[in-house]
């Protein structure tokens, strides 16, 4: 089970609380796994990954059964409750070993340097401090331990970035559990102090319509070997 030592951080247990949103996108998701190519996405931002992982921002755990068998243990975090639950029945069927515990991406519920790698997959759009859910992050990984990041964000030209910036402004932050379109999250690992690795920009669907939603960065990052922050 994993260690609580960042309790104090006082972040409510149900820190996020959007059952609507988590509903439509539990079936969204299903859906995408394979009519927007979503599984294969996932099978290539986990694979050749081993050791004691952590997830942030599990959402409703479609990513554990890609987990490869080189992974000794994953510890999936999940703030809202609805897809926290659909995680542990999908905890249920994985190869390997998921503990699925509520928390906060800017407040982890877990000891420092526990985790050879993390996974973040979907979530920086949505958490309200990317600074904070990054050092945390940061925390939690040993030096040299792996990053794998899928995430969507700014693109496209100037009209279709007006767009993503209005909407966030508008409406789509409370039609979308607090997601955000315009968010840069290769950028927001660079100054989190993670160093980069490989990472393809990409649209989804790789073959569809170009949506506000659909500017993509699939890649790596490290914490550095010598980090002692």
């Amino acid at each position: 089970m994993p260690a609580r030592s960042a309790r104090s951080r006082a972040v409510p247990r149900d820190a996020v609380h959007h059952p609507l949103f988590a509903r439509c996108y539990a079936r969204f998701s299903v859906r995408a796994e394979t009519r927007m190519g979503m599984g294969r996405v996932r099978e290539r931002l986990l694979a050749g990954l081993s050791g004691r992982v952590i997830e942030i921002g599990a959402g409703n755990g479609l990513n554990f059964s890609h987990y490869p068998g080189t992974v000794s243990e994953v510890v999936a975090v999940e703030p809202e409750r609805v897809l926290r639950q659909l995680a542990v029945e999908a905890a249920l069927r994985a190869q390997v070993p998921v503990d699925v515990a509520p928390g906060a991406a800017e407040a982890l519920p877990v000891k420092s340097e526990a985790f050879d790698a993390a996974v973040v997959s979907l979530v920086l759009c949505s958490v309200r401090d990317v600074p904070r859910a990054l050092s945390e992050v940061r925390r939690v990984l040993r030096p040299g331990g792996e990053g794998r990041v899928f995430e969507h964000g700014a693109g496209g030209g100037r009209v279709m970035a007006f767009t993503q910036r209005a909407l966030d402004r508008t409406l789509w932050p409370p039609l979308s559990g607090g997601c955000h379109l315009s968010r840069e999250p290769v950028a927001s690992l660079r100054e989190a102090g993670f160093t980069l690795g490989p990472y393809r920009r990409m649209t989804m669907p790789e073959n569809g319509p170009a949506l506000p939603s659909s500017y993509c960065v699939l890649g790596t990052a490290w914490r550095p070997p010598g980090d002692g922050a």
